[in-house]
C-alpha cells in the first residue's frame, strides 16, 4: 500500500479516505492520532491490525463538539456538557453510554463509549467534511512512544495506512485526561492533558 502524505488544504481527500474505509494519519493537539470511520467495524479492525494493538482495547471517537453526543451517546447527563463548555476543544475525553450506532469493534464490546473534541483546526475540518466520527488512538506501533509529528507516524506506518495530514507538529504531546460520566462521582481513569485540580473545579467531587 502506498502511504499519501497530505497537507491540511486536502481536507475532501482526507475525509474521503475515512468515508471509504481508509486509515487516515491525523493530528491532533496532543499526539497524532491513527484514525477510521468510527462506525465502520471493519475499518477499525484496521486499526487494531496496523498498530498491532489487542482488539479488546478500547478506542476513542473525535467528534467536532457537543451537539453531536446525543448521535453516538444514550443518556448524555449534564455534566457532560459543562465539561465540553470548559474543556472543548481539548485534551478531555469523556466516557458515556455508547447508542448501538457505535460498533463493538470501536468500543471493544463495551456498552460505553469514549469521547472527545481534539483542539486542532484540521482535524476538526476533515471530521465536519467527512460527516461520521473518527476511531483514533495514538498512531505509533504499540509498545512505541505516541507520534507527535507527520514524520513519525511515516516511520511507523508507512505503507500500512492510506493517508497522513501533515499538520504540523503537536503542541501538547501528553495524551488526553479520560474521565468517566457513567459512574457517580464521575471517576478519572487516566490523568493527561487536563489536570484532576481542573476537573475537580467544574464537576466538584472526582474519584481517582
Amino acid at each position: 500500500m502506498h502511504t499519501q502524505r497530505l497537507q491540511p488544504r486536502d481536507t475532501a481527500e482526507a475525509a474521503e479516505i475515512l468515508r471509504r474505509g481508509g486509515l487516515l494519519g491525523i493530528p491532533t493537539e496532543t499526539v497524532y492520532g491513527l484514525g477510521a470511520n468510527a462506525l465502520d467495524g471493519t475499518a477499525v479492525k484496521r486499526i487494531f491490525e496496523a498498530k498491532g494493538r489487542p482488539q479488546d482495547n478500547p478506542l476513542i471517537i473525535h467528534v467536532t463538539g457537543a451537539q453531536w453526543l446525543p448521535r453516538y451517546c444514550a443518556d448524555v447527563p449534564p455534566l457532560a456538557y459543562v465539561l465540553a463548555r470548559k474543556f472543548w476543544p481539548g485534551p478531555l475525553t469523556m466516557i458515556l453510554k455508547r447508542r448501538p450506532i457505535i460498533p463493538d469493534e470501536t468500543t471493544a464490546g463495551l456498552d460505553t463509549v469514549a469521547v472527545r473534541c481534539p483542539n486542532h483546526p484540521v482535524t476538526l475540518a476533515i471530521i465536519r467534511e467527512a460527516g461520521i466520527p473518527i476511531a483514533a488512538p495514538s498512531a505509533n506501533l504499540s509498545g512505541r512512544p505516541s507520534c507527535t509529528t507527520a514524520q513519525d507516524v511515516l516511520e511507523d506506518m508507512d505503507g500500512k495506512i492510506d493517508g497522513i495530514v501533515d499538520g504540523g507538529p503537536c503542541a501538547v504531546g501528553v495524551e488526553s485526561t479520560i474521565v468517566d460520566l457513567t459512574v457517580m462521582p464521575p471517576r478519572l481513569l487516566r490523568p493527561g492533558g487536563v489536570t484532576l485540580e481542573q476537573l475537580r473545579d467544574a464537576l466538584g467531587e472526582v474519584a481517582v
